[in-house]
């Protein structure tokens, strides 16, 4: 029997690759009902139908609600009797925050207050947000807003009991041939016979599988405590080790790579943990955790007594994890169900 048996799973954003590949680990399992909450309804019937043929046995645990985070009463309306929560919504694309920032700020942030409010509400057991590593050290508008997010979802963990409602976050980088990343592009380029771009060859990014995103995600409902921030330990590659990776995997010619300069908001290299988490993350194997800080807004003991103690961990970033070459790369690449379903095509 799991932690999971007969409980109401709430999925925010669920038609989005992080709710697929939850559906496709929970949906056969004794789980009682996932509930997919988005404000698209063609994405919404496309799932329907999709369940329906592949999982026709436990299609009838999926629940559909139309709704947007935005939107406090609409989230209320899907949170009667859910137990847990994980809250994927998000606007995730960089460039187009950057024009639109507001908006991100109100599905990012306020969306994420809605979620929070109506879970603490209705006595929600666990809720697991989805944050980014775009949320450390935040150069652009869509890392703002995620960093914000970070910061309304600890300060929403002091205001409830961890025994009433557990609210964690869970902070990762790119995942790998999820909706809108750059594999698929590049895919679909080799086989167009088209130039394989790339923004800035010697670029770092964290990678890691829809799988281990969810993995993460359930370590943080597991063994995250209320206001917890957790990171996996993830490698990282160059963009340039990743394109070299797909075109030896689907045939791809190296010098084909076209190099069309960074896009507006992108990094160098992205952050999981910031030098200033590092002073109190505690490593749990193949995952830090950053503890909520707890302490209160009296400020005046620190003139007498300071805390001098912190941990030797520095910054965790894409430069300086473990990186991938192109063969440890194209082996990670080609475990993707998705890449087999694409060789096979």
């Amino acid at each position: 029997m799991s932690i999971f048996k007969d409980k109401v799973l709430l999925i925010t954003g669920g038609t989005g690759s992080f709710g697929h590949a939850v559906m496709d680990r929970f949906l056969r399992s004794d789980i009682g009902e996932i509930r997919i909450f988005s404000r698209d309804e063609k994405k919404q019937d496309d799932m329907r139908h999709e369940y329906q043929a592949k999982m026709p046995e436990v299609a009838e645990k999926i629940r559909f609600y139309i709704g947007d985070v935005r939107d406090l009463a609409s989230v209320k309306n899907a949170m009667h009797g859910v137990d847990y929560i994980f809250h994927a919504a998000a606007l995730k694309q960089v460039p187009s925050c950057e024009f639109f920032p507001l908006e991100a700020v109100r599905t990012n942030v306020l969306g994420t207050e809605n979620v929070l409010t109506a879970a603490i509400e209705e006595g929600v057991k666990s809720v697991i947000c989805l944050s980014t590593d775009k949320a450390a050290y935040p150069v652009n508008a869509m890392g703002t807003s995620k960093a914000m997010m970070e910061k309304v979802i600890v300060a929403k963990s002091r205001t409830v009991s961890p025994e009433r409602t557990k609210i964690c976050c869970t902070r990762y980088g790119n995942v790998m041939c999820s909706r809108g990343s750059v594999i698929p592009l590049w895919i679909e380029q080799i086989r167009n016979h088209q130039p394989i771009t790339l923004t800035e060859p010697s670029m770092t990014r964290f990678i890691m599988s829809l799988d281990e995103a969810v993995d993460l995600v359930l370590f943080a409902f597991e063994h995250g405590e209320s206001g917890d921030i957790l990171v996996q330990k993830a490698p990282a590659c160059t963009i340039l080790t990743q394109a070299e990776a797909v075109c030896e995997l689907f045939g791809g010619k190296k010098e084909d790579i076209k190099v069309i300069g960074i896009r507006h908001g992108e990094k160098m290299y992205e952050t999981l943990l910031t030098n200033e988490e590092c002073a109190h993350a505690i490593d749990m194997g193949n995952f830090y955790r950053v503890p909520c800080d707890k302490r209160g807004l009296n400020y005046d003991k620190y003139f007498s007594k300071g805390d001098t103690e912190r941990t030797k961990l520095s910054e965790f970033n894409s430069n300086n994890t473990q990186l991938l070459t192109v063969e440890e790369t194209k082996a990670k690449i080609a475990s993707l169900q998705y890449i087999q379903e694409e060789l096979k095509k």
